[in-house]
């Protein structure tokens, strides 16, 4: 089952590399990290996705906390958060087929940032499902490139 926690850190060289360490010495596997500066100057927050049942989750949660630069640590669960992604997928496109495509970027709300002759390259953002399913109806096309920002999440 996969959890999403929210790990706010004072801002300090190297509080990321302490917290990924804490995941790869438990043998734990992180799905996906982001980090950026919060609105209060000197902290930021990981959000950080992560499988495991709740006693794996409760454990990174303890050992969490007892980094000195970890300020607090949220467990999300159920519907009480918005989570997001951000992805761009470059696709190969033609005279032909860049209607289409442009048509499938609409239906997802996503935009086109970037074109060329023999592509496309297609923001889109949202659940990853949303995305996933986006890649599928791409895929007939060609993907050349991905880029994907990984898990944002706030509650509600």
């Amino acid at each position: 089952m996969k959890h999403t926690l929210s790990v706010y850190v004072r801002n300090r060289s190297g509080v990321l590399s302490r917290v990924a360490g804490l995941f790869s010495g438990r043998g734990y596997n992180i799905d996906s990290l982001c980090v950026a500066e919060t609105n209060e100057p000197g902290y930021s927050l990981m959000t950080i996705v992560v499988s495991g049942n709740d006693a794996v989750i409760e454990q990174i949660n303890k050992q969490l906390n007892k980094l000195i630069d970890v300020v607090k640590v949220i467990t999300h669960s159920g519907d009480e958060i918005v989570v997001r992604e951000l992805m761009l997928v470059k696709i190969n496109a033609t005279a032909q087929t860049r209607s289409e495509i442009v048509q499938i970027t609409n239906i997802f709300r996503g935009h086109i940032v970037d074109l060329s002759p023999k592509s496309l390259i297609v923001e889109i953002y949202g659940t990853n499902e949303k995305l996933k399913a986006a890649l599928e109806m791409f895929a007939p096309f060609g993907i050349k490139d991905i880029v994907r920002t990984g898990s944002i999440a706030m509650t509600r």
